[in-house]
């Protein structure tokens, strides 16, 4: 604790924490373990900062997001920052959000929405840059050789493949037949267009269904995950496809205006089979080692 940090009874601090000067926590705040608050931040009620977590100075938390002087809300909006993140210098997380787990908020953005897992964010409102420990294979994918044939990625079990192509005078024409080009019984697609180049798309695994993803049409960033390795693709050929199967978590974002996503399936629609929370795919793909 340094000078002038002044800290309510009821918030509860962690071990091994860096507080700095001027930092104030409410009562109703909780702080992990070995968390760096630089000088000069507020930490409302509502607010809970998971361990390992850095807050940069004077970055600024919320709790109500109609503020109105001495008149209070019955409960003060829950704001959370996950394990392993950042918050840069100056800035301001709207009430009620969620700062996932290792993500980076870059200094001034101002949060709107919650932040994916290992997303940066930069800009007002605060937009995904990129990804954190994604390395950006895109010249990998472009680079696939121009014959058919598959490539291993760093990521567990996702491969990239290069379709059959012809191309004329009349134009050109990929295709793609079953146990030779699709490694799995197609049975569901759905095509996804129309995205706001700032929304993201995915964020989940699936414990039991294989995936075929082909940018159709426009182009798009992929980030896929095994819990262990992350790897960033830029899909921009209709005749390139990857190939996600189940506990690999996957995302899309990067659309350009005109993007258009084709997903083949090995099996129906079934919620039960998403995985939503980072942090359940995390644990599970701990207890599969």
């Amino acid at each position: 604790m340094w000078a002038f940090a002044h800290i309510l009874s009821g918030a509860r601090i962690g071990r091994d924490c860096n507080i700095c000067d001027h930092v104030f926590i409410e009562n109703d705040v909780i702080v992990g373990d070995r968390v760096t608050i630089k000088c000069g931040v507020q930490l409302w009620d509502g607010t809970t900062v998971e361990d390992d977590v850095f807050v940069g100075p004077n970055a600024a938390f919320t709790n109500d997001s109609f503020p109105r002087s001495k008149q209070y809300p019955l409960q003060f909006q829950k704001t959370t920052v996950r394990r392993g993140a950042s918050i840069g210098a100056n800035a301001t997380i709207l009430p009620g959000l969620t700062i996932g787990e290792e993500a980076m908020v870059g200094a001034g953005s101002v949060v709107t929405r919650d932040v994916p897992p290992h997303a940066i964010v930069v800009g007002n409102p605060a937009r995904i840059k990129g990804y954190v420990g994604a390395q950006i294979a895109e010249s990998e994918v472009t680079s696939v050789s121009a014959q058919p044939g598959i490539r291993q990625t760093s990521v567990d079990g996702v491969t990239i493949h290069r379709l059959p192509r012809a191309r004329d005078l009349r134009g050109a024409l990929t295709f793609g037949e079953l146990g030779t080009h699709v490694p799995f019984e197609i049975k569901r697609f759905f095509i996804i267009y129309g995205v706001p180049s700032r929304e993201v798309r995915g964020e989940h695994a699936h414990r039991e269904l294989h995936q075929f993803l082909i940018c159709v049409h426009g182009s798009f960033h992929l980030v896929v995950d095994d819990g262990r390795t992350r790897e960033e693709f830029r899909l921009d050929d209709p005749s390139i496809g990857v190939h996600l199967p189940p506990m690999v978590w996957g995302l899309q974002y990067k659309h350009s205006p005109d993007a258009v996503l084709l997903v083949l399936a090995s099996a129906p629609y079934d919620a039960s089979d998403y995985i939503r929370a980072y942090d359940e795919f995390r644990r599970l793909c701990v207890s599969r080692l």
